[in-house]
């Protein structure tokens, strides 16, 4: 069993709630958590959960999450199972829109289809 602790940038409950969502259809999860002051950490607890693609979805959706932790369900409290990440925050701007050619009809009352 591995908990899993991700930083997300979240400022309203609905924000929060569609985090823990993401988190809760995931592959291999037990249960999800809000923890911290403001409740913006979500803790994820299962079985082959693949932490760094968790933390992509979530990244997608805010822009800003953060891979705190992952370790083992029981021994986190404790911090020596504990793998800590520091300095992984990205940012991802969207994919640019795709530009289209616009195509002028020279003889726009004649009909093309013969």
């Amino acid at each position: 069993m591995k908990k899993i602790i991700i930083q997300v940038q979240m400022n309203s409950d609905k924000c929060r709630s569609k985090a823990m969502k993401i988190a809760a259809v995931f592959q291999g999860v037990d249960s999800v958590s809000l923890e911290g002051e403001s409740r913006d950490k979500v803790v994820v607890t299962g079985d082959g959960i693949d932490s760094v693609c968790l933390t992509n979805k979530l990244r997608k959706k805010f822009c800003n999450a953060t891979l705190l932790s992952v370790g083992d369900a029981k021994t986190t409290s404790s911090g020596s199972d504990t793998t800590k990440i520091e300095n992984m925050k990205f940012c991802y701007a969207p994919p640019p829109c795709p530009s289209y050619p616009v195509v002028y009809d020279s003889y726009p009352n004649t009909c093309s289809i013969l």
